[in-house]
């Protein structure tokens, strides 16, 4: 039955005893590097690979119902080139820029 293979390799020590006088030879353990993550290719169908992309930003129209973290429930007045709102949430008016990760349209 063949043994199997070391798990460190093993290399004599200078001074150490003879092979053939059956003395134990002294023995260096030798650890392997760690490779590199970033060295390997991500696979296309791994679960691991890149994040996915962000979504495309939301289009807001006027009157349309949105919510913010903050402010709460409003409604869209105007839109400014796609860049920037202005929102009504009743107690205020204010000008938010787009995206914003706070803002959902309802």
């Amino acid at each position: 039955m063949a043994q199997p293979a070391p798990r460190f390799a093993r290399r004599a020590v200078p001074g150490g005893k003879a092979a053939g006088t059956g003395q134990r030879q002294g023995r260096i353990l030798v650890i392997m590097n760690r490779a590199r993550v970033g060295a390997r290719p991500l696979l296309p169908t791994s679960p691991f690979g890149a994040p996915p992309l962000t979504p495309p930003a939301e289009q807001f129209a006027v009157s349309d119902q949105v919510t913010h973290d903050k402010y709460g429930l409003g409604r869209v007045i105007s839109v400014e080139d796609d860049s920037a709102l202005i929102i009504d949430f009743g107690s205020r008016r204010v000008r938010i820029t787009t995206p914003c990760a706070k803002l959902t349209k309802l």
